[in-house]
C-alpha cells in the first residue's frame, strides 16, 4: 500500500479473517473518510464556506472550485455521520453548519466566503452540480445539522438552493441535481409547485434515457459510462430510500439490480474499475452503485461479493498513489495524470469519490459488513457477457483478473452534433478498454482502433452505430459500424464505411472488420492494446486474413497505467470492399503469447468469415449484411 495513505489516514490493521480478499472492514472505510476530510479541511477559508484546495483551477474559476470542495466533502461527512446514527467524533457537522452560514450570507459577492450563484449550465453552471451534494449532505444529517440551524440560516440556504430549480441544467444527468435539491426541500417541509415540477421533469427525462438492461444513456445520445452508477441510479434510488417511498424504491431498485448484473463484472481482480468514459478522476465513486445496491437490498450480489467489490476499489486507489503526501486526492487516476481530466476538472473534483461512502449507510451489523468477503465476479471462471442496450461486450479472465470492455455502442456524441475528427475522445472512441490499460493520448497513435488512411489523413471513430450483440456459453460478440471522419481535407469520403465485429472467447479477441467504399490508394490500420513494454501486462495482435506483418508503435505520452507504452499495429492496402481478420489478446498471466494454432483455419468468402478454433474445433461464423446500407450482422458459434 502507498505508505502515505495508510499512515495519513490511520487505517487499522488488515482483517484477513473476515476480509480474505482485501483485508478491509467498515473501520477502514471510516478511517479513510475521516482522513480524507481532515486533510481537505486544512484548506478551508476562515468561515468554512469554501475548501480552496491547491492546484490549477477548473474553467469555472476558483470560487466555484472552493464551493466544490465544501460540497463534495460534505457528501463523505454525511454518509459517515448518518451511518453511525449521528455520532460525530471529529465535529464535522459543526464545520459544515458554519460553512453553510458563511456561504449563504451574501451569495454571488466576490469575497473569501460567499458562494457563487447557481446559474444556467452554460454560464459557469458548476454550482448547480454542487447544490445537489449540499442538499444531500443536509438531508443525510438533518437531525444533527439542519434541524439545529437558526431559522434565518435555513431560509438563506433554501433561497440559494432554489437557484438549481430556476435555471437550466445541462442536457444529461444534471437534471438530477435540481431533483435532489427538490427532494431535500420537500423532506423538510419546504416543497411547493416549483419543487414538484423539478422532480417531474427529471423523472420524465430519466424514463426517456433508459435503454434497458439496467443502463441509462447520459442524455439524448449514446453515452454509457460510470455516470450510470454514480449519478443516474444513485440519486433517484437514494432519494426514494431516504424518503421511505417503497413504490419508487422498487421502480428504481429493479433497474439498479439489473444494472449490477453486468456492471459488477466490470471490476478487475485487483479491484480496479474499467478505465472508460469521462470524469475518471472520481475513481472509487465507480463502486457507488454496488454499495447502494447492498444498502437498499436491490442487488443480485451476495453481501460478501458487494463488500469485496467496493473495498477492492477503495484499496486499489489508496495503494496506487491516488492520495498524495498531503492527504489530498490528486487529479488523475493512480497519481496525477492530465490526460484523464476534462476542462471542468478542478482541485476538488476528485472528491465526488465521496459517493462510494454510501456503503457506510449500512450499519456495522448489516450483512454488507458482517458477512465474510467473497470473490468478485471477475475472480471466477472466464466470462463473456453482452449488454445489448449499451452495445457492450464484457470479457473477464479469472487467471489474471483482467476485465475488458469491447465498445460497440457508447460514443458521447449528441444527436444534434456533427462528427468532427477534431472532437474525437479517446475515452469513448476506442474499440476496447480494460481494467489494466488506458487509452493513448490524442496526440499519439490510437490504441484499439481501426483507421482508414486517405491522402495521408488518418480517420477517427466518432458516432458508433450498434449492429447487434449476444453471448453463449463461454463466448460472446458485439458489432457496430462507423463513418470514418478525417481531420484534414474533406471530412468524409463518399461511400466509405467501416463495420467492426468482436468475438470474445477465453482471453482471445477475434476482430473482424469490413471496409466498404475505400478509394484507390487507401490503407487500413488496426491497433491493439497499449501496454508498458517492460510491464507484466502483455498485448498481442496477429493478422489472420488480409493484414500485413505486425509492427510495434511507440506512444511516448504513455497512458494512465504506464509512463511509456507501445501499441501493436497491422496494416493493409484496401480498395473497394475488403474483409480483414485479426486475433488480439490482453493478459497479465504467464501465458501471454498467441500460439500459432489458436485459430487454425480462416475462410473468407465474400461477406462471410468462418474461423475454426484449434483448441476444441469450434467454429465461429460471421456474416455481414449484403450491400453497403445493410444494418445487420449475424454471428454463430459452435
Amino acid at each position: 500500500m502507498n505508505a502515505s495513505a495508510g499512515d495519513l489516514f490511520g487505517l487499522p490493521p488488515e482483517d484477513r479473517a473476515s476480509s480474505p480478499h482485501t483485508g478491509y472492514t467498515r473501520a477502514h472505510w471510516e478511517a479513510a473518510a475521516d482522513g480524507m476530510l481532515e486533510a481537505a479541511w486544512k484548506w478551508a477559508t476562515p468561515g468554512g464556506a469554501r475548501l480552496d484546495l491547491p492546484g490549477p483551477p477548473s474553467h469555472s474559476g476558483v470560487r466555484s472550485d472552493g464551493l466544490e470542495g465544501y460540497a463534495r466533502t460534505f457528501l463523505a461527512a454525511g454518509f459517515r455521520v448518518a451511518g453511525t446514527g449521528g455520532k460525530d467524533p471529529n465535529s464535522l457537522l459543526e464545520r459544515y453548519a458554519d460553512g453553510l452560514d458563511a456561504g449563504t450570507r451574501t451569495p454571488g459577492r466576490d469575497d473569501a466566503e460567499s458562494w457563487p450563484l447557481i446559474l444556467d449550465h452554460h454560464v459557469r453552471g458548476q454550482p448547480m452540480v454542487e447544490s445537489a451534494s449540499v442538499a444531500l449532505g443536509l438531508r443525510l444529517t438533518r437531525p444533527w445539522l439542519w434541524d439545529r440551524l437558526a431559522c434565518d440560516v435555513q431560509d438563506r440556504a433554501e433561497q440559494w438552493l432554489r437557484g438549481a430549480l430556476r435555471h437550466v441544467p445541462a442536457g444529461n444527468n444534471w437534471y438530477l441535481f435540481p431533483y435532489t435539491v427538490a427532494g431535500f426541500l420537500e423532506s423538510v417541509g419546504r416543497g411547493d409547485a416549483e419543487t414538484a415540477r423539478a422532480r417531474e421533469r427529471a423523472s420524465e427525462l430519466l424514463e426517456h434515457w433508459y435503454r434497458g438492461d439496467g443502463w441509462y444513456a447520459d442524455g439524448d445520445g449514446r453515452a454509457f459510462d460510470h455516470y450510470n452508477g454514480w449519478a443516474l441510479h444513485l440519486y433517484p434510488l437514494l432519494d426514494a430510500h431516504l424518503a421511505g417511498d417503497e413504490r419508487e424504491s422498487a421502480h428504481h431498485g429493479a433497474r439498479l439490480r439489473e444494472h449490477l448484473e453486468s456492471f459488477s463484472l466490470m471490476f478487475g481482480g485487483d479491484g480496479a474499475p474499467l478505465y472508460f468514459g469521462r470524469s475518471l478522476t472520481y475513481r472509487f465513486a465507480a463502486s457507488a452503485g454496488v454499495g447502494l445496491g447492498a444498502v437498499t437490498g436491490y442487488t443480485p450480489l451476495a453481501p460478501g461479493v458487494s463488500r469485496r467489490v467496493v473495498s477492492g476499489s477503495l484499496r486499489y486507489f489508496l495503494e496506487r498513489g491516488a492520495v498524495g503526501n498531503d492527504g489530498l486526492l490528486s487529479l488523475g487516476w493512480h497519481g496525477p495524470h492530465a490526460a484523464t481530466l476534462q476542462s471542468y476538472s478542478g482541485p476538488a473534483s476528485p472528491y465526488w469519490a465521496s459517493k462510494a461512502f454510501v456503503a457506510l449507510l449500512a450499519p456495522a451489523e448489516h450483512p454488507l459488513w458482517a458477512s465474510p468477503e467473497q470473490a468478485a465476479p471477475s475472480e471466477g471462471p472466464d466470462r463473456v457477457l453482452s449488454v445489448p442496450a449499451a452495445g457492450f461486450l464484457v470479457q473477464s479472465t479469472g487467471a489474471d483478473g483482467v476485465v475488458r470492455l469491447h465498445n460497440h455502442g457508447s460514443d458521447h456524441v449528441r444527436p444534434d452534433e456533427g462528427e468532427s475528427a477534431a472532437d474525437e475522445d479517446p475515452h469513448y472512441a476506442r474499440l476496447a478498454y480494460s481494467t489494466v490499460t488506458g487509452p493513448t493520448s490524442a496526440k499519439n497513435t490510437a490504441d484499439n482502433h481501426l483507421s482508414v488512411i486517405v491522402g495521408g489523413a488518418r480517420s477517427a471513430r466518432r458516432r458508433i452505430r450498434p449492429l447487434g450483440s449476444g453471448h453463449g456459453d463461454g463466448w460472446g460478440w458485439a458489432a457496430s459500424w462507423h463513418l470514418p471522419v478525417f481531420p484534414a481535407g474533406p471530412s468524409t469520403v463518399p461511400g466509405l464505411r467501416v463495420e467492426s465485429v468482436t468475438v470474445a472467447r477465453g482471453r482471445h479477441e477475434l476482430r473482424v472488420h469490413r471496409v466498404l467504399g475505400a478509394p484507390d490508394g487507401a490503407r487500413a490500420e488496426l491497433t491493439g492494446w497499449a501496454t508498458d513494454p517492460d510491464g507484466p501486462v502483455r498485448s498481442l495482435l496477429r493478422g489472420l486474413h488480409g493484414w500485413g506483418a505486425p509492427e510495434e508503435v511507440r506512444a511516448p505520452q504513455g497512458t494512465a497505467f504506464a509512463r511509456r507504452a507501445t501499441v501493436p499495429r497491422l496494416g493493409a492496402e484496401v480498395t473497394g470492399t475488403v474483409v480483414l481478420v485479426a486475433l488480439a489478446s490482453l493478459t497479465a498471466g504467464p501465458e501471454a503469447a498467441l500460439p500459432d494454432g489458436v485459430a487454425d483455419r480462416v475462410d473468407v468468402a465474400g461477406d462471410t468469415v468462418v474461423v475454426r478454433w484449434a483448441e476444441d474445433g469450434a467454429r465461429t461464423r460471421i456474416a455481414f449484411g449484403q450491400g453497403a446500407g445493410a444494418e445487420a450482422v449475424t454471428v454463430d458459434h459452435g
